[in-house]
């Protein structure tokens, strides 16, 4: 007999909850435990529904990312051992990032649907290898963790086209200390 994977789906869009609902179905180790179309919803089902793997969207209500907030709260609850893969059509590296830190295992474009099942059944297995979409976010993360948060702050001001004159004026700094400290998150960024 097939252990099947219990499967919630959080999503607020009607074609992609229908049709996920339709796909996922369609899978012999699979089962749609609930398709929820809000954040209550969800909530509500996590008390009380059986699930292993959680699918869900980031933006429940009106562009809010309440997806994030709603991962977190099924994390804190902690009544069941649940892997949350987030399914989204956003790809800012602020969201990725958050999306991680509030428990999410996976991180899917709704662009790359078809990458959906094998997520699902690694992260039942709890052998999650994270999504191109975002992998390289996550790389890039982890490279930056090493750095202070005034070389962070250096560093994405660098990024976004800055030269040392300016950051200096911007954190009321002088230019030989914006040096120095560019000079220091070269030295940790490339070893």
């Amino acid at each position: 007999m097939v252990q099947l994977i219990r499967v919630m789906l959080v999503e607020d869009d009607p074609f992609w909850r229908e049709r996920l609902t339709e796909d996922l179905g369609m899978e012999a180790d699979i089962e749609i435990v609930k398709a929820a179309a809000t954040r209550q919803e969800a909530l509500e089902a996590a008390a009380s529904v059986e699930m292993d793997v959680v699918l869900m969207d980031i933006n429940l209500t009106h562009n809010q990312l309440d997806g994030l907030d709603t991962t977190r709260e099924l994390m804190l609850a902690k009544q069941f051992d649940v892997k949350i893969i987030m399914l989204t059509s956003l790809t800012e590296k602020e969201i990725i990032v958050k999306a991680f830190q509030n428990g999410a295992v996976n991180y899917i474009s709704k662009s790359n649907f078809h990458d959906i099942v094998k997520a699902i059944r690694e992260a039942y297995k709890g052998e999650s290898s994270i999504h191109p979409d975002a992998a390289g976010t996550m790389r890039e993360e982890i490279r930056l963790m090493q750095l202070t948060s005034s070389e962070r702050e250096i560093h994405e001001l660098k990024q976004r086209g800055y030269n040392r004159t300016e950051i200096s004026n911007m954190l009321n700094k002088s230019v030989n200390t914006i040096k120095t400290q560019i000079r220091s998150i070269r030295n940790k960024l490339l070893k």
